[in-house]
């Protein structure tokens, strides 16, 4: 226990360090919050990995799908790795650098106000994105101090309190810069984690052979190509998390950052290969937690016989990871979440002081004032997000889903069209924006699960968006 409070505290300072770097080296509002737009491929590709995968993979998704559908849970991290990561780098990166530069915009709202000329979807897009974010960053909170009190034996709230302190004070610091420079040490930690886990989780399994075998003889649909639940609920689970994230505003974000288009290509590749190891290892170990826990085994994984699926992956790690490497794994899923929740905490910020403030209030803002309005927010976002974390509202793939659900129905339809298309106009873009996120919504009040909600909001979103532009004929506005 004194190793492990040792390596948190060295890590703790190293985070601290490189935020009071962060601090010095920003001057603008550019600088802290795009790093003044000349991000490394390499540094690209690592913040935007760790943005995308946090303790959100790691404790909720892996451990409650993995349960429940077994191997096929790898085509979730088939379609993150290829369409999530790939697919985005690939058909959107340089199109979403060009259009940042050809517009002078630095947030998706602003694209939206002067791709379509619309006032009001620079508006909603920006309230949009503070409120579902909120949940979103709960969700990665609920994840951290689920860990923390299974490694530490801390109290939830406890932890919760630790990782909102620490969250806020080397974000407000440095902001962007201090984000990309700690996001590489984040992913080599991710990496090297991900490898130990994956060869503690086979040894302790005696062969992927074995394991496939036992696996099976629970049950034989869970070593099937589409596991128990159906293929519905396999498509949108694979659906939703890998195609928001062509219109999640904190991926979206890092091609504001990027160099250029070399550093794209670079970044591409490398993004990719990370993903791929990170999500294979993720889901593969939760198909395993029906191997190695039970409620004798592991009672705090469950209650009344049943499974706690957010307690689930926190117990399997516990049992499998040796004990003098489990600091490892405890730092693997720390990083990844300090980057997320540093990603979504800058993203919601930037709602607030530059899409609202300087949009609405105050249009002639400057830089200074622009910058401490930006940390003022973050730490506010910060404490929201942990109070909602503390009443645990839902399972953390439940709160997710609502929020990822909801983002990517109100984005993707005027987003991806609007880089994509030149036809896409105003009325197609605005309509397909509330069609989708009210879709989302009406579906989830009607007891619809949040994958399958947040799927066919995005699927309307999609489709809304050129049949209004082709039907209607395009004005412009005024």
């Amino acid at each position: 226990m004194f190793f492990r409070i040792l390596v948190i505290a060295a890590y703790a300072l190293m985070i601290l360090g490189v935020g009071v770097v962060g601090l010095r080296r920003t001057r603008t509002f550019s600088d802290y919050f795009l790093g003044g737009g000349k991000i490394s491929g390499w540094m690209t590709a690592f913040t935007y990995g760790t943005a995308y995968f946090s303790a959100v993979l790691f404790i909720g998704f892996a451990g409650k799908i993995g349960w429940g559908f077994g191997y096929s849970s790898l085509w979730i991290a088939a379609g993150n790795a290829f369409i999530g990561v790939l697919g985005v780098w690939w058909l959107m990166g340089h199109r979403i650098k060009q259009m940042s530069l050809e517009y002078k915009v630095s947030t998706m709202s602003e694209y939206f106000e002067k791709r379509y000329n619309s006032r009001f979807l620079r508006l909603f897009s920006s309230i949009a994105i503070f409120v579902f974010f909120i949940p979103y960053s709960a969700a990665v909170f609920i994840g951290l101090s689920y860990l923390f009190r299974s490694n530490f034996k801390m109290k939830y709230w406890i932890a919760l309190l630790f990782m909102g302190t620490f969250t806020a004070a080397y974000l407000v610091l440095g902001g962007y810069k201090s984000m990309t420079m700690i996001d590489v040490i984040f992913g080599i930690i991710m990496c090297i984690g991900v490898v130990i886990l994956f060869l503690s989780t086979v040894d302790k399994g005696q062969g992927l052979a074995n394991m496939t075998r036992t696996l099976s003889d629970i049950d034989p649909r869970l070593t099937a190509v589409v596991g128990p639940p159906g293929l519905w609920p396999l498509f949108c689970l694979v659906f939703l998390p890998s195609v928001a994230p062509f219109a999640m505003p904190q991926l979206v974000q890092k091609f504001y950052a990027i160099k250029d288009r070399r550093a794209i290509r670079i970044g591409m590749v490398s993004s990719t290969c990370f993903a791929v190891i990170i999500t294979g290892v993720a889901y593969f170990t939760g198909a395993a937690t029906r191997l190695f826990l039970s409620p004798a085994a592991a009672p705090n994984a469950f209650k009344e016989g049943k499974p706690v699926f957010d307690a689930l992956m926190p117990e399997m790690l516990a049992n499998v990871i040796p004990e003098s490497l489990s600091v490892l794994i405890l730092l693997l899923i720390l990083s990844a979440s300090m980057s997320t929740l540093a990603a979504l905490v800058l993203i919601s910020s930037s709602a607030i002081a530059k899409d609202l403030y300087a949009g609405f209030i105050n249009t002639r803002a400057s830089d200074k004032r622009l910058m401490m309005l930006m940390r003022a927010c973050s730490a506010f976002f910060i404490l929201v997000s942990a109070v909602l974390a503390y009443f645990k509202p839902a399972s953390i793939v439940a709160i997710l889903s609502i929020s990822w659900g909801a983002i990517g129905a109100a984005f993707l339809g005027p987003f991806v069209w609007g880089l994509l298309w030149k036809r896409a106009h105003k009325a197609g873009a605005i309509l397909s924006s509330l069609a989708g996120v009210t879709t989302c919504l009406v579906l989830y009040a009607l007891r619809f699960s949040p994958p399958e909600a947040g799927t066919i909001g995005m699927i309307v979103s999609l489709v809304v968006n050129p049949a209004v532009s082709l039907i209607i004929p395009s004005r412009k506005s005024s």
